[in-house]
């Protein structure tokens, strides 16, 4: 019984060195069938997982933005296509991962996303600013703060160099380009909605305080001019000398 055992036990390693002989065999000979059949499978994961989370694809439109991508204020990138009187139109433009962008973008029309500077009410000088400051195809990134409607309510950034982003809603403020305004969509009491405008609000008030912008202070002497323009006595006397020239002519 001992020595059946044992020939048994040596014939199962034999089985089982012949497969593996058998399977070597075949990848050896048909290396490149292997090799593509490998590729694919990657191939075929990194588009399920793509897809899953979302990682390539182009929104179109702000109702196509997952609600978790809003929720935890992710940031994404686009092409600015125009500056309207409303705001910005952006065309998304998705991360790209080789192999399985070429196969997606392909099929995604193109689009825009009606995108609002968060937190911000530009001037008419600020919309000027902003034409200029962000002309198509500058590249922008926008982080998400808040969806309404067919509009996002954004952080919009653009880059400085490689290692520094400027904040298109800061920068406005900054200039004295605009005023803080109630951020669209958010509680005013979240800690997100106090923690941006306490951020806004500071840059609002470094243009005050150096007088950029709306908050320049007119001299002494256009304030004088314009107080006197203003004056009710000042007003009688010139009613009473434009009389008293026509008056004259007769």
């Amino acid at each position: 019984m001992p020595g059946s055992c044992a020939d048994e036990e040596k014939d199962e390693q034999k089985q089982a060195l012949n497969i593996i002989t058998v399977v070597s065999k075949f990848a050896d000979e048909n290396l490149t069938l292997v090799r593509n059949i490998s590729t694919g499978l990657a191939v075929a994961g990194l588009l399920i997982i793509a897809r899953s989370i979302r990682l390539v694809t182009k929104f179109g439109s702000p109702s196509e933005i997952p609600a978790r991508f809003i929720e935890r204020n992710i940031s994404i990138r686009g092409r600015v296509r125009s500056v309207t009187e409303r705001g910005l139109e952006v065309e998304h433009i998705p991360i790209y991962v080789p192999l399985v962008s070429p196969l997606l973008t392909k099929r995604q029309p193109v689009a825009s996303l009606d995108v609002r500077l968060a937190g911000v009410e530009l001037t008419p000088q600020g919309w000027d600013w902003l034409s200029e400051c962000l002309r198509p195809p500058q590249m922008v990134w926008l982080r998400l703060i808040s969806r309404q409607d067919q509009r996002l309510h954004c952080l919009v950034s653009v880059s400085r160099g490689s290692l520094f982003n400027t904040c298109v809603n800061e920068e406005v403020l900054r200039l004295g380009l605009g005023r803080t305004a109630p951020l669209q969509g958010l509680d005013p009491h979240s800690r997100l909605y106090l923690k941006l405008h306490r951020r806004l609000l500071k840059s609002e008030m470094k243009a005050e305080r150096k007088g950029e912008g709306l908050w320049k202070e007119d001299s002494l002497r256009e304030r004088l001019t314009l107080a006197l323009s203003d004056n009710t006595v000042v007003k009688a006397v010139k009613r009473v000398l434009k009389w008293m020239s026509r008056m004259k002519d007769r």
